[in-house]
């Protein structure tokens, strides 16, 4: 086993193993409820500033980093990440009781996106650089000549999460996008998953080595409860936060970076119940159209953010003949194994509140094995009962669907006005309902991300087009994406030069173009040799 792949419990600070002296915690195998090896020690919050530090030095020179370098770099910790192989997928299955497939699957997407981020990097159009020359002879006045261009913000702070231990965790899109946009980056490990954690980290430590830059480009910490967390959002040298996990916690977050005397951009991905709209005309086939929402609804435990959790469906036979089939094939399911202890006793709580506030139950499946893998079920409620209760659009982590029947367009417009922000809305319609729906999609692209129609929204694409986020409380900045190159803008800001000496310049605005960068000169999008 190489160095790479030997678990030390201690936080790597800008390449160095630094061991805490905040108390110690270890993974939970969630499957068994056996803790696992080793004891990872804790750094008090005090010791955040050494990491904050070093990310600080070492921004300068990372940002002043040519694209095909820093290109080079995302593929580097992509190539050692994906070296990690089986020993990755085998620790993180034990972290989080995720199945290998599952887990393999996400080993691929976290290096996808790494090197789809190179790719957005080496062509140099999220850059976005632009330029109006001079005009000396305009009347009444000149003009200057005018150069913009994107920079980094500076050191990011990124929160690993509990369902994705690898593509939304220590090498995963906020810390792509991050590095990608020209920002050193600080990881907070997931307590859930540290050696997983540990070794994704200790693979992008040996890249930032292999490329000669700062060793304060990455840093990962471990830390108990959330002063630590509170700790490093509040230091004044991160400039920005990328999170995804429960309203709670990114709310305090937000909060904690508000509070600042120079308050900062938390990107916050928190919470989503993705309604389903199955309008009239989407139920030729009840059974099929059943099928693929109960199979959406229990993929991985239901641990999705895009997981299907609200799902509006006409009255009538048709509708009935859904939920009948619906029902049938949850109460033939059997729960899987949930990420932690605290997630499966979550969804319980949650599924309890529900009924308390009305829903009926329609059916539930069995247990599954082991302490923590919950019957998977599905309820029943009303638009009226929807609108006087507030608390039942509240989102439930885990295998649990609530139908909300509608009985006319208006109600169901009514519904989707409601409705709270989220990441997905999914359409399931037919040829007879486009007149129905011509006054729902406009007010539905108000309160989500991504529209889809058909299909189910659980799965996630990583590629230029994708938005995953949505307004609040889906996150916390709806006007951005954690998935797709476009996240990189959320770590970058715009700067104008005016009248600048050529010499100067950052090389991406300077006449000779030594990047080879496409710009928008004059307004109009120039390829590098037509400049």
């Amino acid at each position: 086993m190489t160095s790479t792949q030997t678990l030390t419990g201690s936080s790597i600070i800008a390449g160095e193993t630094v061991a805490g002296d905040a108390g110690t915690l270890r993974a939970i195998d969630p499957a068994t409820g056996e803790t696992l090896e080793p004891a990872y020690s804790l750094l008090a919050p005090a010791e955040v500033e050494r990491a904050t530090r070093a990310a600080a030095e070492a921004a300068p020179a990372y940002a002043a980093l040519s694209p095909a370098r820093r290109a080079a770099f995302l593929r580097t910790v992509a190539d050692r990440v994906e070296a990690l192989g089986e020993t990755l997928v085998a620790r993180a299955v034990a972290e989080s009781g995720l199945p290998v497939g599952r887990l393999t699957g996400e080993l691929g997407r976290t290096t996808g996106q790494l090197r789809l981020m190179a790719t957005v990097v080496e062509q140099g159009d999220h850059l976005q650089a632009r330029i109006d020359p001079a005009l000396p002879d305009r009347t009444p006045l000149p003009r200057p000549d005018l150069r913009q261009v994107h920079v980094p913000l500076g050191p990011v702070a990124v929160f690993g999460a509990s369902n994705f231990p690898l593509a939304f965790s220590t090498a995963g899109g906020d810390t792509a996008a991050a590095l990608a946009a020209g920002c050193p980056v600080v990881v907070k490990a997931h307590n859930a998953h540290p050696g997983a954690a540990e070794l994704v980290g200790r693979a992008v430590t040996e890249a930032v080595a292999e490329h000669g830059l700062p060793a304060g480009v990455f840093s990962l910490l471990y830390g108990g409860g959330n002063e630590i967390g509170q700790a490093l959002v509040s230091d004044p040298r991160i400039t920005a936060v990328g999170f995804t996990g429960s309203r709670g916690g990114g709310l305090a977050l937000v909060a904690a970076a508000a509070a600042r005397p120079v308050p900062i951009p938390v990107y916050a991905e928190m919470s989503s119940i993705n309604p389903v709209l199955v309008m009239p005309g989407g139920l030729s086939d009840p059974a099929a159209l059943a099928a693929g929402y109960v199979g959406s609804l229990t993929l991985g435990a239901g641990q999705f953010c895009t997981n299907p959790g609200l799902l509006l469906l006409p009255t009538g036979p048709d509708g009935d003949a859904f939920l009948a089939a619906a029902g049938e094939l949850v109460g033939a399911a059997t729960g899987q194994t949930m990420l932690t202890p605290g997630i499966a006793e979550a969804y319980r709580t949650g599924a309890q509140a529900l009924a308390a506030a009305g829903a009926e139950p329609v059916a539930e499946g069995t247990p599954g094995s082991g302490p923590h893998a919950p019957a998977p079920a599905v309820y029943a409620t009303t638009t009226a009962d929807l609108a006087a209760r507030p608390e039942l659009q509240a989102e439930v982590f885990g295998a649990l669907g609530l139908v909300v029947r509608y009985s006319s367009t208006d109600e169901l417009l009514t519904a989707v006005g409601d409705l709270e922000g989220q990441l997905t809305a999914t359409v399931h319609a037919g040829a007879g309902d486009t007149e129905a729906l011509a006054p729902v999609l406009p007010l539905l692209a108000t309160k989500v991300g991504r529209v889809l129609f058909g299909g189910w929204p659980t799965g996630v694409e990583v590629s230029h087009a994708m938005v995953h986020g949505g307004p609040f409380p889906a996150t916390s900045d709806g006007r951005s994406t954690s998935v797709g190159t476009l996240a990189v803008h959320r770590f970058q800001r715009p700067v104008c030069f005016q009248d600048a000496p050529d010499e100067v310049l950052p090389p991406s605005l300077q006449r000779a173009n030594p990047w080879g960068l496409s710009r928008r000169v004059d307004g109009v999008v120039r390829r590098p040799e037509e400049q």
